[in-house]
């Protein structure tokens, strides 16, 4: 080899065994992510999940292929550690997202009526009637944990426009739901 082609080949991270790097990952890969996929199967509800999580672990592995250790056993133990860290993130994910569909279901019954919080079926179904960019403020705000002036800047809209429109989408949930809830017998 001449020139870049040998630099580049030499400048490649290799395993004990002098196999190139994305040989090894790719080793690594075959090797270990039905484990891992085993081992994140039984940590959440459903296997979809699991799967994206696993997926999620493969790219990190791969983005850090020169942070895997040369070691078969250090490297697994470093990939179950990525896949680790990646379940973390998604179960504080998940319960972010459950506490903010909570706190939204609780302000907004609050404001209508005192009712019980644990039925949001009439919830779900208030807010999909709203428009579509109604909807999305409210997601933002009370599910996904933004402000209003977050929300507008995400959105590329005008802060007050979104103060206006959150108001306009919380009183149409109210109303709707001091209806839905004034059907439910007590």
């Amino acid at each position: 080899m001449h020139g870049s082609a040998a630099l580049s080949a030499r400048s490649r991270p290799t395993d004990v065994d002098g196999a190139p790097g994305s040989a090894r990952i790719a080793a690594l890969v075959a090797r270990e992510a039905p484990r891992v996929l085993d081992y994140l199967l039984r940590r959440v509800a459903s296997p979809e999940d699991a799967a994206d999580l696993l997926g999620e672990t493969l790219v990190v592995v791969w983005r850090r292929e020169g942070a895997v250790p040369l070691d078969p056993t250090e490297a697994r133990m470093w990939m179950f550690g990525v896949a680790r860290k990646v379940l973390s993130q998604h179960r504080r994910s998940v319960r972010r997202s459950r506490s903010l569909g909570e706190r939204l279901a609780l302000e907004v019954r609050e404001a209508i009526v005192q009712a019980p919080a644990d039925d949001f079926e009439e919830l779900r179904a208030a807010i999909e009637t709203l428009r579509e960019g109604d909807r999305e403020i409210i997601r933002l705000v009370y599910w996904d944990g933004f402000t209003l002036a977050e929300a507008a800047r995400l959105l590329g809209l005008n802060a007050a426009t979104v103060r206006s429109r959150h108001a306009r989408a919380r009183a149409t949930l109210q109303a709707q739901l001091a209806e839905t809830l004034s059907d439910v017998p007590r």
